[in-house]
């Protein structure tokens, strides 16, 4: 590429990191590479680069809640293509992952030239998949994009909160360890029961679930 590109790589693990670092200098060498090793560094660092060409996103970052990180990065930051990087390979994981607005899916178990094949398909404006999961994936979800609309809706903050409900906490632990107000955590919650179209904190939680990534083997 003839001009200066940025990408965002947001993994927790170093050496794949590396991995995929060395993956897209084959694709642009001069590219600046900022790195990001959880979710909420990964919000840092996207709010601060708001001209990044790509970010590659691994879906289980500490602090993602599932699909939660890719749909927060689709929310606030729509022009920059999000790939997935994942090591749960399943159908319906690469399947959910676009209908949630990823421009591709790179399995961790690729090679380094399947990877900055990939990316150099994703930067050309295609949605990028290894030829061989193409072939079984079946259509896009409609209720799935729809949920999906929902839960951008959040704001950064609300993501927060209902990460919390459904681990459980009670309006005044959350609030306690936001440092906020009971009555502004109500608040939130009032507004996400509103954005995702339901009457109960149980009924968010169940929502929430949707977004589990639910792999049949463990992740590296």
């Amino acid at each position: 590429m003839a001009f200066a590109q940025k990408f965002i790589v947001a993994d927790d693990h170093p050496l794949f990191r590396a991995a995929l670092t060395q993956s897209l200098r084959q694709v642009a060498a001069n590219a600046e590479i900022v790195e990001a090793d959880t979710m909420e560094a990964t919000i840092e660092v996207v709010t601060r680069h708001p001209d990044a060409d790509l970010i590659l996103l691994d879906l289980r970052m500490p602090g993602a809640h599932g699909f939660s990180g890719l749909i927060q990065l689709r929310g606030q930051m729509p022009d920059i293509p999000v790939a997935v990087i994942s090591g749960s390979e399943e159908p319906q994981v690469v399947r959910r992952s676009l209908d949630y607005g990823a421009s591709g899916f790179i399995p961790k178990s690729a090679s380094l030239d399947t990877i900055a094949g990939g990316i150099s398909a994703i930067l050309d404006g295609e949605v990028w998949l290894p030829p061989e999961m193409a072939d079984y994936l079946g259509d896009g979800d409609e209720e799935e994009a729809k949920f999906a609309a929902a839960i951008a809706s959040l704001t950064p903050q609300q993501f927060r909160v209902l990460n919390m409900l459904t681990e459980g906490l009670l309006n005044k632990q959350i609030a306690y360890d936001l440092n906020v107000s009971e009555a502004t955590i109500k608040a939130h919650v009032t507004a996400i029961l509103r954005k995702l179209g339901v009457h109960s904190r149980t009924q968010a939680v169940i929502a929430a679930q949707k977004l589990e990534v639910e792999p049949s083997r463990v992740e590296n």
